[in-house]
């Protein structure tokens, strides 16, 4: 029963990455269009992530996890390696968790 909307949510999602090579040469696409999509991608990215950080489930995730992402961020920002980013994000969340700070 369930393989049904997975097929057709996998032929949907090929239908709709092929379109985008056959059609890249027919259609012109306004450079005002495509830094508005530019920015819309980045808002969406920053939303997914504000959620991910501040909430668990339906309650507040407390200060512990934001800061470690906020730390994350700026060694992300300052060019950090993914491994140290990640590494250095989860440690400082367990260590503020640790001294209390939920």
């Amino acid at each position: 029963m369930t393989f049904v909307p997975i097929l057709v949510l996998a032929l949907g999602t090929y239908a709709f990455r092929i379109s985008g090579t056959l059609l890249r040469g027919r259609m012109e696409v306004p450079e005002r269009i495509r830094e508005l999509l530019s920015m819309a991608a980045i808002v969406l990215l920053v939303a997914v992530v504000a959620t991910s950080a501040l909430m668990t489930g339906h309650q507040f995730a407390g200060f512990a996890l934001p800061l470690g992402v906020a730390v994350g961020g700026v060694l992300a920002w300052r060019k950090a390696p993914f491994v140290v980013v990640v590494v250095v994000a989860a440690a400082t969340t367990a260590l503020l968790r640790l001294a209390g700070l939920s």
